[in-house]
């Protein structure tokens, strides 16, 4: 099973690539953040077309999160628990059935936290990672396959991004940011890309600006954490790094992993 998330900047912006790539790439179950767009605007007809599913959690404008997925929804859940006056659509969580029991998979879209000098950017940022935390935490008692997928806004380490050096002042790269990232791996999670590669160089974003993308001045910021009943059956991971070069892309790529289950 083929599970990927994908900052996409613009659902409605970004339709035909977004189209090409499910074609092309073939997921099962897809998280996708930056939609951009509310509920009923979604582009769900031509993803549907393609036999998709599709659950949204939309913003007008800004943020917001879908899951795209050829397995039935058994139940959906929209919004972080733990703030009811945050109205910002960042989360969203899937239950599937398959061969090995629940499956749940999360859309998950980070706040970016800067400037850090605006105390309340930061510290939403760092109060939504907590909550996250919190829930995980109880997920995990569940015992059941639990995928985290998306745009985490989080830098864990120097090797995670061309020259770190320049985003020592981010709130992307702040120690409170990467140790709040670490705690929720602590929980228990198992990152995907670094338990099959611990390479520099393996990038999920390029800056629109400067030539990043022709300069591979990126860094790796959409991340997939498994829950150990997930782990145990994780076989793969993969950036999808070529689909930065098609015209208008998302400044994201996708990130894949595979997991050895099968549809119930």
């Amino acid at each position: 099973m083929k599970i990927v998330t994908w900052n996409i900047n613009g659902v409605r912006a970004r339709i035909g690539n977004l189209t090409h790539w499910l074609t092309e790439s073939a997921p099962d179950i897809v998280c996708l953040q930056e939609i951009k767009t509310v509920d009923e605007q979604f582009p769900r007809a031509e993803i549907e077309a393609l036999g998709y599913n599709v659950e949204t959690n939309g913003q007008k404008s800004f943020n917001g999160v879908a899951i795209l997925s050829r397995l039935p929804f058994d139940e959906v859940n929209r919004g972080l628990p733990g703030d009811d006056a945050d109205d910002h659509a960042r989360f969203i969580e899937g239950v599937f059935s398959t061969d090995q029991g629940a499956l749940r998979v999360a859309s998950l879209y980070l706040p970016n936290g800067n400037p850090v000098e605006d105390e309340r950017k930061f510290s939403y940022k760092l109060a939504w990672m907590a909550r996250l935390e919190r829930w995980a935490e109880e997920r995990l008692r569940l015992e059941e396959a639990l995928v985290l997928a998306g745009d985490y806004n989080v830098i864990p380490e120097p090797a995670d991004a061309r020259f770190p050096e320049n985003w020592l002042g981010d709130a992307l790269f702040q120690p409170q940011t990467r140790q709040a990232f670490r705690r929720l791996k602590n929980l228990g999670f198992t990152e995907a890309v670094r338990s099959v590669t611990d390479s520099a160089g393996v990038y999920t974003f390029w800056d629109y600006q400067a030539g990043a993308w022709q300069k591979n001045n990126g860094i790796r910021i959409d991340h997939l954490l498994l829950s150990p009943e997930a782990a145990n059956r994780f076989s793969s991971a993969s950036v999808e790094k070529h689909v930065r070069a098609w015209e208008k892309p998302s400044d994201h790529v996708p990130v894949a992993i595979e997991l050895s289950l099968q549809p119930a």
